[in-house]
C-alpha cells in the first residue's frame, strides 16, 4: 500500500508541471503572479512561518528549514488551491471574474536521525494566464483598431531542505531551490478592415516574449526557542535569508507581422510572417535577495501567536524589450493557532487545530505612481483523522484567504480575491526498519 502511495505521489508531479493557473492582470509584468506561501498550514496563519516551530511531530516547515526540531514522523502532503478573483476598473467600467483550481503543493519529509531532518517539495512559484483586449472606436462606434495582450506559462520550484538541531534551544537549516519553467507574453495590434467589416484578413503586428527559466538559489535559516517547563510557555525567534542566485533567464523577443487563417486567430497563415526584429537577452537578477525575521510566543500543545516581517529586494528586468524596475517589497504578517484540548476524545472538535492570521504587503509594482499593494485575512482548520493522536497528528487541512490587491486610481485594476485551500497530511513511522519482531 505504501509503495502504491509513493508511486502516486511521484505521478502527481507530472500534472503539477503541466497545469495552467489563473491569476491577475498584474501578472503581465516580470515573472508573473507569485504564489506566496502555498502550504495551507502557513497560509491559514497569514503567512507566518519564520518563527513557527510546530508542537507536533508530523509537520515539516520548508519556509524556515531550521524550524523542524520536533519533527519525528514521515510526512506526505498533497494540497490543492481554488482561486476566485474579482476585478474592477474605472476604465470603461470594466468588471471581470476569474476562477482557477490547481494542485499547489506536494511534499515528503522524514527524519534522518534525532537531530537531522529532511524534506522535498514541489509547487508552482509563479504563473501567467491572462487575455486582455482593448478596442478603439470612432464617434459612430465603428472599430478602428484592437490591442490584445496574452500570457501563459508556469514557473515551478523544487526544494530540498535539511535541518540540524544543535542544542535543545538552537537549530539551523538550509534549503536549495530550483526554479524552472517557460513564461510567454504576446502583444498584438491590428487595424479594422472596413471592406470586410472585420479584423480578419488584415496584417497583425505581434511582439512576442518567450522566457525560459532555469534558476537556482538557496535559503539559510536559524531559530531559537526557549521552553519554561513550569508554565509550558514557549518563546521563539527565527530568521531566514535567501541569496546565491545562479544561472539566468533567457528571453527571446520577436517583432513580426503576419496574418491569421482562422476567425479564432489561433493559426498563422502559412508564409505570411515577416520578421521585423529578433533578439535574445539574459537576466541574472531574476530572484533577488530575500530576508525574513519572526518572533512567536505560545503554550505547549495549546496555542501559539507570531509576528513576522519579510523583505525582498527590488530588481530590474526586461519586459517587451524594455527595462522595467520593481521596487523593494515589504510584508507584515501576524497569526497563530489554537487547540482546545487534544486529550478530549469525547469531543472531536476539541482536538481540531484552529488557525487565524492577517497580512499586509507593499507590492513590487509601482504603476502610474501607485504601489500595487495587497492585504488579507485568513483562517483554517486541521481536522485530525479519527485515530490521530498528539504524536501522530494526521488529517485534513482546510484554509480560507480573503483579501484585496491593487487600486482604482488612474484607471488601474482593483482585485478582490477569495482563495480556498484543501489538502491532506499523512504522517506515520514509514520507511523505517523494525528493530524487534
Amino acid at each position: 500500500m505504501k509503495k502504491i502511495f509513493v508511486v502516486s505521489f511521484i505521478s502527481v508531479g507530472y500534472f503539477l508541471n503541466a497545469q495552467s493557473l489563473s491569476n491577475s492582470p498584474y501578472a503581465t509584468y516580470g515573472i508573473g503572479d507569485v504564489k506566496y506561501d502555498n502550504t495551507i498550514e502557513t497560509a491559514s496563519m497569514g503567512g507566518i512561518s519564520t518563527a513557527f516551530i510546530s508542537d507536533f511531530t508530523s509537520s515539516f516547515n520548508f519556509a524556515n528549514p531550521a524550524n523542524n526540531a520536533n519533527f519525528e514522523l514521515t510526512s506526505i502532503r498533497l494540497e490543492a488551491t481554488n482561486e476566485n478573483n474579482y476585478f474592477k476598473s474605472n476604465y470603461n467600467d470594466m468588471k471581470s471574474t476569474k476562477h482557477s483550481t490547481y494542485l499547489s503543493n506536494i511534499s515528503i519529509a522524514f527524519p534522518l536521525s534525532s537531530k537531522v531532518k529532511m524534506g522535498i517539495s514541489y509547487q508552482p512559484y509563479s504563473s501567467k494566464s491572462y487575455d486582455i483586449v482593448t478596442e478603439q472606436f470612432t464617434a459612430d462606434k465603428t472599430p478602428l483598431y484592437k490591442n490584445s495582450f496574452k500570457g501563459s506559462g508556469t514557473l515551478n520550484t523544487a526544494q530540498i531542505a535539511v535541518s540540524y538541531k544543535i542544542s535543545q534551544e538552537l537549530s539551523v537549516g538550509a534549503k536549495a531551490n530550483l526554479y524552472f519553467g517557460d513564461l510567454n507574453d504576446l502583444n498584438e495590434f491590428r487595424a479594422y478592415n472596413s471592406n470586410l467589416g472585420t479584423y480578419l484578413g488584415e496584417y497583425v503586428n505581434g511582439y512576442e516574449t518567450k522566457n525560459r527559466v532555469r534558476n537556482f538559489n538557496f535559503t539559510l535559516g536559524t531559530s531559537y526557542q526557549t521552553l519554561n517547563t513550569r508554565t509550558d510557555k514557549k518563546f521563539t525567534v527565527g530568521a531566514t535569508a535567501t541569496f546565491g542566485n545562479t544561472s539566468n533567464m533567457t528571453t527571446q523577443y520577436t517583432n513580426s507581422t503576419y496574418r491569421y487563417s482562422d476567425a479564432q486567430e489561433t493559426t498563422k497563415l502559412s508564409g505570411s510572417e515577416t520578421i521585423i526584429e529578433q533578439k535574445e537577452t539574459k537576466s541574472k537578477n531574476l530572484l533577488p535577495l530575500q530576508a525574513s525575521l519572526g518572533v512567536g510566543y505560545g503554550s505547549e500543545n495549546h496555542w501559539f501567536v507570531s509576528g513576522q516581517v519579510d523583505y525582498k529586494k527590488g530588481e530590474d528586468i526586461s519586459y517587451f524589450g524594455k527595462d522595467f524596475s520593481f521596487q523593494d517589497t515589504y510584508r507584515i504578517s501576524a497569526g497563530g493557532w489554537y487547540l482546545p484540548n487534544y486529550n478530549n476524545f469525547r469531543n472531536y472538535f476539541s482536538r481540531v487545530i484552529y488557525r487565524y492570521g492577517a497580512f499586509y504587503e507593499r507590492g513590487n509594482l509601482n504603476l502610474e505612481g501607485n504601489s500595487i499593494n495587497k492585504f488579507g485575512i485568513s483562517a483554517g482548520v486541521m481536522l485530525p483523522f479519527k485515530n490521530s493522536s498528539i504524536t501522530r497528528m494526521s488529517g485534513l487541512e482546510i484554509g480560507l484567504e480573503v483579501g484585496k490587491r491593487g487600486t482604482l486610481q488612474n484607471n488601474l485594476i482593483n482585485q478582490n480575491f477569495v482563495n480556498l485551500r484543501i489538502g491532506f497530511n499523512f504522517a506515520d513511522k514509514w520507511f523505517r526498519k523494525t528493530l524487534y519482531n
